[in-house]
């Protein structure tokens, strides 16, 4: 029955991360893009939603017992991909192309199929790294605003 629990969790998983990552395919091209690049368009906000989603999918992968090791590596791809598609316009081609969330579903699913034995999620270290991330999140969403503050200043004269 846990097992089946996880299973779901993870084709969960992976329909979200499709969804933010490939859900769109561009016309006439091998390339697709999900919501998350969309996302990023909204000033901030936009950098926000989008990590929380990511940030969901860290958390599930917690529960699911994955180890202190992946989970830090699973937040670096969110970080980059936070950091990178904060750019204005240029950053959230970039971000189109990183796929984070595939990327972390590529690591979750690696966990998954090599045996190991079942460890207690360490809440403790997850909760550091989910604050960590928010505040890198909330800091480059100020600098977006700030950019943006100053665009406006410079047009308006």
């Amino acid at each position: 029955m846990i097992h089946d629990s996880k299973t779901s969790t993870l084709r969960r998983l992976r329909r979200l991360s499709h969804l933010l990552d490939n859900a769109i395919p561009i016309p006439g091209t091998p390339w697709r893009i999900g919501l998350d690049p969309l996302l990023g368009l909204l000033p901030g906000a936009g950098d926000f939603l989008g990590t929380a989603f990511s940030a969901y999918i860290v958390l599930e992968a917690a529960r699911i017992g994955m180890p202190r090791s992946l989970l830090g590596q699973m937040v670096i791809n969110i970080l980059l991909d936070t950091v990178i598609g904060s750019v204005p316009i240029v950053g959230d081609i970039a971000d189109a192309t990183w796929k984070a969330n595939a990327k972390n579903i590529a690591l979750l699913e690696t966990y998954w199929d090599s045996p190991q034995p079942q460890k207690q999620t360490d809440w403790f270290f997850l909760v550091w790294l989910l604050v960590g991330l928010a505040l890198a999140v909330i800091v480059i969403a100020a600098i977006s605003l700030l950019f943006i503050k100053g665009l406006l200043a410079i047009i308006n004269g």
